[in-house]
């Protein structure tokens, strides 16, 4: 089964987990989709800069300080996804309630070491 994934808080630069994790997901053959604040390309993935209204979405791994998530609530909310990943420095309760209303499965964890040991 396919996962599709958004990366949420995608960087253009390589030391960054975002970027690590969408060329985890690529090498995988995971179908990936990428928002960040800085247009450009990792892995062939194009790395947008609006906030588009993917579809079929099964997962959305959140690269983005908690102080910052408020701006992307009804966003994420409207995707629909399956699950969202809080990564580690990624935790926020207040978001997990918003997601537990809306019935949007959550977990704290780290996408890259779901994909190593093939719990994603």
């Amino acid at each position: 089964m396919n996962k599709k994934t958004l990366v949420l808080g995608a960087s253009l630069k390589p030391e960054r987990y975002s970027n690590f994790v969408i060329r985890k997901l690529v090498n995988q053959c995971f179908e990936v989709v990428a928002f960040g604040l800085k247009q450009g390309e990792v892995a062939g993935i194009p790395i947008d800069t609006d906030l588009l209204p993917y579809k079929d979405l099964h997962t959305v791994t959140l690269y983005v300080n908690p102080k910052k998530q408020s701006m992307y609530y009804d966003y994420v909310v409207s995707l629909k996804p399956k699950r969202v990943i809080f990564n580690p420095g990624t935790e926020n309760p207040e978001f997990y309630e918003i997601l537990k209303k809306h019935n949007i499965f959550f977990e704290v964890a780290c996408s890259l070491v779901l994909l190593s040991t093939n719990q994603y």
